[in-house]
């Protein structure tokens, strides 16, 4: 890999598996030393620790629970204080809750604003107080902020919609100041939680897809790294789909 960005500091939320561990992967492999939270699992939190720190950067784990403020806050301000500052930040936290309107509960629907929604910008605002010219902002959102084909599905989509707004506004706060915010709209991509195999996954892949497989984490966490780089300075207000013609 080239190292492209060698002596930034990143903080990727929820990145100790799936989408979040490959973009801590991939920006360690290009020279940035990275922090990451995580909710549970120090064990896989370690793994991905050690991943990173086998490309020669720095790397910390911190436990942090995205639906509380003060703990986002926390694990910003404990990035800058033990890498020496933030150049990049990914909101990669993010929870799915599925349900028909009736039955939907409001508890999830809280929690699912508060971590699809709220800690973003609590993250973002907290890290853009650190950021010098060159700051790198980028969201996980999703391809279902555009559509939405199956129910059950209203209240995530609403909250990657949302994301949407948040970053074509604080691209006219931020601009000024050389930061850049952009989403990243995956669709459907192979992990654990979402395995390319299995009844739910062949009918996606046969009535929803453009191309007939589903993604690698390695493939998002490819386009966090462009955004995060030096050739993206133009890109901001953006949200970047990568879907396999999903929304196509």
């Amino acid at each position: 890999m080239n190292q492209t960005l060698k002596n930034k500091r990143a903080l990727v939320t929820g990145g100790s598996r799936g989408i979040g561990a490959a973009i801590v992967r991939r920006l360690a492999s290009e020279g940035a030393d990275v922090a990451f939270t995580y909710a549970s699992s120090p064990e896989r939190a370690e793994e991905t620790a050690k991943a990173a720190e086998a490309f020669g950067v720095r790397a910390l784990a911190i436990q942090s629970d995205s639906a509380d403020a003060e703990a986002v806050v926390a694990a910003v301000e404990r990035t800058v204080a033990e890498l020496g500052g933030i150049d990049i930040l990914v909101n990669n936290a993010g929870v799915l809750a599925l349900g028909p309107i009736d039955d939907f509960k409001l508890a999830d629907f809280d929690r699912t604003i508060a971590i699809n929604v709220r800690a973003v910008f609590v993250a973002t605002q907290a890290a853009v107080r650190h950021m010098k010219e060159g700051g790198r902002v980028v969201n996980i959102g999703s391809c279902n902020a555009e559509r939405m084909p199956f129910q059950g599905g209203g209240v995530y989509a609403m909250s990657k919609s949302a994301l949407q707004g948040l970053v074509q506004g604080l691209a006219r706060d931020l601009g000024g100041r050389g930061i850049t915010i952009n989403n990243v709209q995956p669709g459907p991509i192979n992990t654990d939680m979402n395995p390319d195999a299995g009844e739910f996954a062949e009918m996606l892949k046969k009535q929803f897809m453009a191309l007939p497989r589903y993604g690698t984490a390695e493939e998002v966490a490819a386009m966090v790294a462009y955004l995060a780089g030096p050739e993206a300075g133009y890109v901001t207000g953006a949200s970047l789909t990568i879907d396999g013609g999903f929304n196509a």
